[in-house]
């Protein structure tokens, strides 16, 4: 299935923790077969990680790490570039290639 959300967009969340709902942030990672993404600075995890040493030799430091989770990317919705507001995104086929379009403005997204 494919996603209208890409890498690079900008999105804003529209649901999940009270916390989260309202922020916007650029799309790091899409994973359309499980249907989540990862937004830059959205859903921010803490794992405790252990020293480990690598292949090279190295020694990765110990202590609490930080990073983006995934989220479901129905909790999302593309930010128009032109209205600058959370919209829903329609597909045009044109001489054999799908745009995108804000459904608000109708200005295309790509």
């Amino acid at each position: 299935m494919s996603t209208k959300i890409r890498k690079g967009d900008t999105v804003e969340v529209i649901s999940g923790r009270r916390e989260e709902i309202g922020k916007r942030g650029e799309v790091i990672k899409v994973m359309p077969q499980e249907t989540r993404l990862v937004v830059q600075g959205v859903n921010i995890r803490k794992k405790h990680q252990r020293q480990v040493q690598t292949q090279q030799g190295r020694n990765l430091a110990p202590g609490i790490v930080e990073f983006e989770g995934s989220m479901d990317i129905s909790n999302v919705m593309l930010v128009c570039p032109k209205c600058d507001k959370p919209t829903r995104v329609g597909l045009r086929r044109e001489s054999g290639e799908s745009q995108r379009y804000c459904k608000q403005c109708g200005e295309l997204v790509d």
